[in-house]
């Protein structure tokens, strides 16, 4: 098996990433790297995927296979640490997860004084694994800050270590306001001695694994077309912009698709009833549900507007809290499930209380509860202040639940405005960063639910939309493919 995950004559590619569903997961990094593995699989017999990643105390040890090593050498702060690696094939795709229990055995992923000790090591570790599964990475396709610290070595090491000497990198940016920044002092620590390793780490006196990752990789990919536009601007660069602009001839904005098999109305196992394009019936069911959950009055004929979300002011709450008062004048329920900074939980938590028979609350995450809220709410709202690629604007046009949404990022690339003149779109955009705006679209949207054939047209133009993971994968075995010359 391990001989084989790596070997053949084909596009070799190994995807690192902190975390990967079903294994971990804090936001779309999570359903992109899981999803991802098994698309590229299924793109034909020319590519050849594994995942590394790390076990965390929160992974299901269900999903564990075997111990494929109970030893593997980690050359590490000065001296050799051991470590265990377990194989998994839970997201439909060769997985190794490296067992390091002194930095992974936590709650929760990220948050840590050590962050950056942590993610070193595990870069360190998948690059050492990788050598004992089979022949060299034709790609190592690293995501976010976490695996900054992998491009920089990988850089380096291809200079003197023949094993990996025409492996290629590929860097994906999930979210550049995450930089994983960390004391410089640290860097000898961690094994980036040279002057060149401390220069591909160095911002403003600190030390950013996010910069090593973009300065030292061959390509850059990020998740939507836009973004990739809006990020070598000062006002979405978050510091970074100029070397983005720098290297703009390797950055390629790539859409992240949906997991069909996973976010699908009709069969998925979480919904009180099915549904589909052809048949919406079901949908009403799960609306009836959806209200039951949240302890709301049973008025299947008032639309749902619905947020999931992590409550931060990049996601647009500061416009939620400004609109609160008019949304719920609007007569529409309004339903939650996210958690994040405590103003905002508050202010959730206050809505619900004044309006205790419109709004309902849920602080956390669900998984379960989430596809409910998709498939039984009637408008999606996401006002991001910037956002990547969303995803949830996808889930939600398939479940037939229409998006409301800024004009910024992905969900830029993703929605059209409804035109009522030709009949079409898939949803409603607003591009001025104001309640007011937000406000403005919203109603638009309730004016046309109060209309069932405009309203059942826009539906099944966002369920009949391919936002499947085939077309992205294609294009991430071009940007192997040409890096690697293969």
């Amino acid at each position: 098996m391990l001989r084989g995950a790596l070997g053949g004559n084909v596009l070799r590619v190994a995807i690192l990433s902190s975390e990967a569903v079903p294994f971990a997961k804090t936001g779309g990094l999570g359903d992109v790297a899981g999803a991802l593995p098994k698309a590229l699989r299924e793109t034909g017999g020319d590519v050849d995927t594994v995942l590394v990643h790390p076990l965390y105390e929160e992974t299901d040890r269900r999903l564990l296979r075997e111990m494929v090593f109970d030893n593997l050498a980690v050359d590490w702060l000065g001296g050799t640490r051991r470590v265990n690696v377990w194989y998994s094939d839970a997201p439909r795709a060769p997985t190794f997860l490296i067992d390091a229990p002194e930095y992974f055995a936590r709650p929760g992923i990220y948050g840590y004084r050590d962050d950056h000790e942590r993610f070193a090591f595990f870069c360190r570790a998948s690059l050492a694994l990788l050598e004992r599964v089979g022949g060299p990475p034709d790609v190592v396709h690293g995501n976010d800050w976490p695996c900054g610290f992998a491009a920089a070595e990988l850089r380096s090491r291809r200079n003197h270590d023949p094993y990996y000497a025409r492996t290629r990198t590929l860097f994906s940016i999930h979210n550049l306001a995450y930089q994983g920044a960390f004391d410089a002092g640290e860097l000898w620590r961690l094994g980036f001695e040279s002057h060149d390793e401390r220069d591909y780490f160095m911002a403003d006196g600190v030390a950013s694994a996010l910069k090593a990752g973009l300065l030292a990789s061959d390509a850059l990919s990020t998740v939507s077309r836009r973004y990739a536009e809006e990020i070598q601007t000062p006002e979405h660069g978050h510091g970074l912009d100029w070397l983005l602009r720098m290297r703009r001839d390797r950055l390629i904005g790539i859409t992240n698709g949906v997991d069909y098999g996973v976010w699908n109305p009709a069969t998925d196992p979480h919904l009180a009833s099915h549904f589909n394009a052809e048949n919406l019936e079901g949908k009403r069911h799960c609306k009836l549900d959806l209200l039951r959950r949240y302890g709301l009055p049973e008025d299947l004929d008032r639309p749902i507007i619905a947020s999931i979300s992590r409550l931060t002011p990049q996601k647009g709450f500061d416009l939620v809290r400004e609109a609160a008062g008019a949304m719920i004048e609007t007569g529409a329920f309004f339903v939650s499930l996210g958690s994040g900074e405590s103003e905002y939980e508050d202010f959730l938590q206050t809505m619900r209380d004044d309006a205790p028979h419109r709004v309902g609350v849920f602080r956390g995450f669900n998984e379960a509860l989430s596809h409910q809220i998709e498939a039984g709410a009637d408008i999606f709202l996401m006002p991001s202040r910037y956002e990547p690629c969303g995803l949830n604007q996808m889930y939600s046009m398939r479940y037939g639940t229409v998006p409301v949404v800024r004009a910024t990022g992905g969900l830029d690339d993703t929605v059209e405005n409804y035109d009522r003149t030709r009949g079409t779109g898939n949803g409603f955009k607003f591009a001025r960063y104001s309640a007011a705006a937000m406000l403005e679209s919203l109603y638009e949207a309730l004016y046309c639910y109060n209309e069932p054939e405009v309203w059942r047209t826009i539906q099944l133009s966002g369920m009949h939309a391919d936002n499947s993971w085939q077309a992205a994968a294609r294009r991430y075995v071009e940007v192997y493919r040409i890096v690697t010359g293969l």
